[in-house]
């Protein structure tokens, strides 16, 4: 069921109708019942029968079981005259399910449905709390008088009594449980002892599994790029399976907006559907001065839809899709700060040793001054992956296939289709080396068009059809040792890989996936170091390198090294920059050490192979535990890439969480920019350019949430201004 969050009930004195369903017949009664009554487990002290006043009387550690409920009482009596039952003294009502109340008197009359409490406690199984001076129950309705409601701990940690930190107090207090909603009149809302907002009215779900239509608790926030916002919220409840909610967006700085979220739960799955909207004015930046301009008012708005149905049989699709009709409004109401949005349809198939799936992608560049005719949509996009179950020479086969079209309406398009089957198979000799022999055979066949319009001349395929055969052979060699060193274990494995592949394979071919090339220790000894299918590292190489790991209690340090080397001429299949042209690699490398389970140190690196300059820093430090903590990271690219996709960059960002107290909490964050021309000569940086930055303080107890935070942002552009950001934050446990 789709549910939004509801109110726990704090008016569960029906309970006491459990207690009643204790009803025995102890002694001699004056007339056997009409119908038999359901089994009970009932003891008592004493047991007493007045035959003039037709009562019956159980005194002393009365207590009563029945379906998992539980009854105490000093005194349970029961007048047949009247139709009465009263439990009295020490009165406690355990209803199973974690709920418990407490009473000096409860009585009920002959239905066991109707009747009356005083001076009750109830104590949820969430731990929340409801006291009121009496209640009723009858014809269905439970009435609570001079109640009060609060989640909060009415107790320090020494045990002592405490005020709690908020509570609802009401002058009377309805549930009606065949609407599934309670009722407050005369409410007022008090912290820390303070009445703190007049609530003449109220009303919520009773939280047994039922949505309830109504409004949802308001948000208000101010920022920088809005000013003060305040939300309201409306949930209709259309059926147990769907939903719709209508937020309205009033803001200080800019036009309202409007936004309908619609969710629906089949059986399959969820989908959601997302409108937003507004009537405004726009901003764009000045092709010309780069300045922030308006543009005339008309209709802006945005959709978000998403879902994922489970079809049986290991089928299922998803789809997600974004789209806006102005590059400018996700950013400017603060909805989103992405520069491309992306949508979506995917179909796939899951067995346990063979996958397929069908996906089809476009794409929306938000960027100021772009040309949307450029950007490519791919459809479809086919995979294919199956593992034999059975293979030649005791190893094992894996079969994929994929296909792609992609194209552009004023740009380089394609097609290909491809399909490959790699043998492997992996042996332990006798002194211990772990050796993997593979074998793989691919064909490709490619169609492209327009390919003088490509993005770059380095990404261009030829027009019209080509294709390729791709073989494959390689050898990978394992030497792990192992031993005692320092007071601890260490394993000390070099490795050494040998392939071989054909050398011409990316002739006359496009290149649109395989752009984003680096070499780094996870891609050091991939078959194929290149990202995607479109471009084929051919050739003949030899990789090596070395893991070390060691370890104590309290104490593990892991490293890994390594180095590789072309065995042909074909030094020109990377670009340069990338760790791989030339007939010598890079060296690339990876250290970490974790000291017991609250610090660890990550280092990455890509060391020239000439000069040894470190051409790949990235340095990540993580101390402390979930309350407080540190974490800081560097990176550094300077790896004199001329290509636009792989520009380098320099930045360092830290982050940090600091626990006081028992509840608050201090927590902050930067990203900083360290670029400056000696890294990217297109750059404006001088060096150091704060790209963001966030302070904030907070309170997390039990039953109430605050929160303060300061975002500043150091960037001016027409979706995120420059300038200061407040963030308020109050939230009530079970009140929203």
């Amino acid at each position: 069921m789709l549910r939004r969050s509801s109110i726990p009930l704090p008016l569960l004195v029906l309970l006491l109708a459990s207690a009643a369903h204790a009803q025995t017949e102890p002694g001699p009664p004056a007339a056997a019942p009409a119908e038999a009554t359901p089994m009970v487990a009932f003891e008592a002290d004493t047991l007493a029968y007045d035959e003039n006043l037709d009562v019956i009387t159980a005194t002393g550690n009365v207590l009563v079981r029945r379906d998992g409920q539980m009854l105490t009482a000093d005194t349970v009596v029961y007048d047949r005259r009247s139709g009465t039952v009263t439990a009295s003294g020490n009165v406690r009502v355990d209803s199973g399910d974690g709920t418990r109340a407490v009473a000096d008197n409860f009585q009920l009359n002959e239905t066991l449905r109707d009747g009356l409490v005083e001076n009750v406690l109830l104590i949820m199984s969430d731990g929340s709390r409801l006291a009121a001076k009496d209640g009723k129950r009858e014809n269905g309705l439970s009435t609570l008088n001079r109640a009060v409601y609060s989640p909060c701990a009415v107790t320090d940690d020494a045990g002592c009594p405490r005020e709690p930190v908020w509570q609802l107090k009401a002058v009377k207090v309805v549930h009606d449980p065949a609407r599934g909603r309670v009722f407050y009149t005369g409410a007022r809302l008090e912290m820390f002892g303070v009445p703190v907002v007049a609530l003449p009215r109220l009303s919520h779900p009773d939280g047994f599994e039922k949505n309830q239509s109504g409004l949802l608790s308001p948000d208000v926030r101010i920022s920088r790029e809005l000013g003060g916002e305040l939300r309201i919220p409306y949930y209709w409840a259309i059926a147990p399976d769907r939903d719709l909610t209508v937020t309205g967006h009033i803001y200080t700085n800019v036009v309202p907006m409007v936004e309908a979220e619609y969710r629906q739960l089949f059986e399959g799955g969820p989908i959601s559907l997302s409108v937003m909207g507004t009537y405004a004015r726009g901003q764009a930046e000045d092709p010309l001065t780069g300045e922030i301009v308006e543009t005339d008012a008309r209709l802006r708005g945005a959709i978000d839809a998403r879902g994922r149905i489970e079809h049986g049989g290991g089928w299922r699709s998803s789809f997600s899709s974004r789209l806006t009709n102005d590059d400018n409004f996700l950013g400017r109401y603060q909805i989103s700060l992405d520069s491309r949005l992306r949508s979506t349809y995917a179909i796939e198939q899951f067995e346990p040793n063979r996958y397929f799936s069908v996906r089809g992608w476009a794409f929306q560049d938000l960027t100021s001054n772009t040309d949307s005719s450029r950007m490519p949509f791919a459809l479809p996009l086919v995979d294919f992956l199956w593992r034999l179950p059975d293979a030649p020479l005791g190893g094992s086969v894996l079969v994929e296939a994929n296909s792609l079209g992609l194209y552009r309406r004023d740009g380089q398009s394609m097609a290909r289709a491809l399909a490959s089957a790699q043998w492997s198979r992996s042996l332990l000799t006798a002194m211990g080396q772990r050796v993997t022999f593979t074998g793989l055979l691919r064909g490709d066949v490619y169609s492209a068009s327009d390919t003088a319009l490509a993005d770059d001349p380095f990404y261009a395929g030829r027009d019209g059809w080509t294709a390729r055969f791709i073989p494959l052979a390689a050898v990978d060699v394992e030497w792990p040792f192992a031993g005692p060193f320092l007071g601890g274990t260490q394993t000390l494995s070099p490795r050494v890989q040998f392939v071989g592949s054909t050398s011409t394979a990316n002739e006359d071919i496009p290149n649109e996936d395989s752009r984003a090339v680096d070499l780094e220790e996870s891609n050091l000894f991939a078959l194929n170091r290149f990202p995607g299918y479109d471009r084929w590292e051919g050739g003949t190489r030899i990789t090596y390198g070395v893991d070390w790991r060691w370890a104590k209690p309290g104490l593990s340090v892991q490293a890994q090294v390594g180095q590789s080397y072309r065995l042909d001429d074909n030094v020109d299949l990377f670009p340069e920059g990338t760790g791989l042209a030339g007939r010598v690699s890079d060296i690339v490398g990876r250290a970490s050490v974790r000291v017991g389970r609250y610090v660890e140190v990550t280092q990455r690196l890509r060391l020239d192979k000439d000069s040894l300059a470190i051409r790949r820093n990235e340095t990540d430090v993580a101390i402390g535990s979930r309350r407080t903590f540190l974490s800081v990271g560097y990176l550094k690219y300077n790896r004199n890439i001329a290509l636009e996709d792989l520009p380098d960059h320099e930045e360092v960002r830290a982050g940090a969480r600091v626990a006081f107290g028992k509840y608050w909490a201090i927590f902050g964050s930067t990203v900083i920019d360290l670029t400056s021309t000696a890294e990217d000569p297109l750059t404006t940086n001088d060096g150091w350019q704060p790209i963001r930055a966030r302070l904030g303080v907070s309170y997390t107890d039990e039953c109430f949430n605050f929160g303060v935070t300061w975002k500043r942002n150091y960037i001016d552009n027409p979706n995120a201004r420059r300038g200061n950001t407040i963030l308020f934050t109050l939230a009530l446990r079970n009140l929203g």
